[in-house]
């Protein structure tokens, strides 16, 4: 149903660093590059998450409310994936851990302030 979700940028070449080391922890690389715009997933036939500056010119801004859901293999992976994250620099919205109803997850944003959460369904 999804495939791609793009989160918004002010400083193009530093996200673009950043989202390249982050994306390889989930084993995505990029697939398609343009300009001011990237994508990077693990296939054209899975959902994908892209960086883009705003073609109309203005400042990106952070959604309220507005979350991007990153699935990893496993909880080590979760564990790995929000830690490269605040490594990264990233500001930290919530530790990794159990959430109830077999999700294990964690928040963080990114360099720009766009919410993302790293989780795996716990089986």
């Amino acid at each position: 149903m999804i495939g791609y979700v793009t989160a918004g940028t002010n400083d193009f070449d530093k996200a673009r660093d950043y989202y390249e080391a982050l994306m390889a922890e989930l084993g995505a690389s990029q697939l398609y590059a343009r300009g001011d715009f990237i994508l990077w997933s693990s296939s054209m036939s899975v959902p994908g998450v892209a960086l883009v500056k705003p073609q109309n010119g203005e400042a990106a801004t952070v959604g309220n409310g507005t979350m991007v859901s990153l699935r990893a293999d496993n909880e080590t992976a979760v564990d790995r994936i929000h830690a490269k994250a605040l490594e990264l620099g990233s500001a930290d919205e919530g530790a990794t851990g159990p959430r109830g109803g077999g999700f294990y997850g964690g928040y963080f944003r990114d360099l720009d302030g766009n919410k993302f959460c790293v989780f795996t369904v716990q089986s």
